[in-house]
């Protein structure tokens, strides 16, 4: 089990005995880990681990054998919507809409964090200007991008995130720890996989080895 300490006694996410397997095949588990507020993950493991299966499980989209609760409560598709936001590795985007359109689309599903708007939140990561061109001619980077200015406006306290590193370069990287800096400081926590050299340059998280029932 990993736990952090000197922690408010709730963990923002908790997983008990969680394990999950494919056409009778173990991917990952059984895994328990706790995610509090401030906390930053790195989830590690081999090649087909299930690090993405793993995020896909906690996100709603896969069922596997374990407990999930949210703030001390069982995981249901409600509560998903209102206090988790997910980056996978696809950006997710509306390639027929602009930037500005597809953060105005991820508000109505998921409510805007107070203080923030999406033109500011463009122009926070880097793509003021950008705001009416259409997805579908951004670049991979810029669009990672948008997917990034989504999770500064939505009042998500926990992150799970997919590679958020991919397609980027050193600004961008840069950018994404920044945004973990800050979503840390502000209460949030965040579960993160990555492959990239240069994940986390802006500190050191806590990890979380993942590795397949069979080993």
């Amino acid at each position: 089990m990993i736990a952090s300490p000197d922690h408010d006694p709730i963990p923002l996410l908790e997983a008990r005995g969680l394990a999950f397997a494919r056409n009778e095949e173990a991917i990952f588990g059984p895994l328990g880990f706790r995610l509090y507020a401030g906390d930053v993950v790195l989830i590690e493991g081999d090649n087909g681990a299930g690090k993405t299966t793993l995020l896909r499980v906690l996100s709603g989209l896969l069922e596997a054998e374990g407990e999930i609760l949210l703030d001390g409560e069982p995981l249901t598709l409600a509560r998903l919507a209102r206090q988790v936001a997910v980056l996978g590795h696809q950006p997710g985007l509306k390639t027929d809409l602009t930037p500005l359109e597809n953060l105005r689309f991820a508000i109505g599903v998921s409510g805007l964090r107070p203080g923030v708007s999406p033109r500011m939140a463009l122009g926070s990561v880097g793509l003021e200007g950008y705001e009416d061109v259409p997805a579908r001619q951004l670049s991979a980077g810029q669009k990672k991008r948008v997917a990034l200015a989504r999770l500064l406006l939505v009042p998500a306290a926990l992150w799970l995130l997919d590679e958020p590193y991919a397609n980027l370069d050193r600004g961008g990287i840069d950018l994404v720890n920044r945004l973990l800096d800050t979503h840390a400081r502000r209460g949030g926590a965040a579960l993160v996989t990555s492959h990239g050299a240069y994940a986390f340059t802006s500190g050191t998280p806590r990890r979380l080895p993942i590795r397949p029932l069979a080993a």
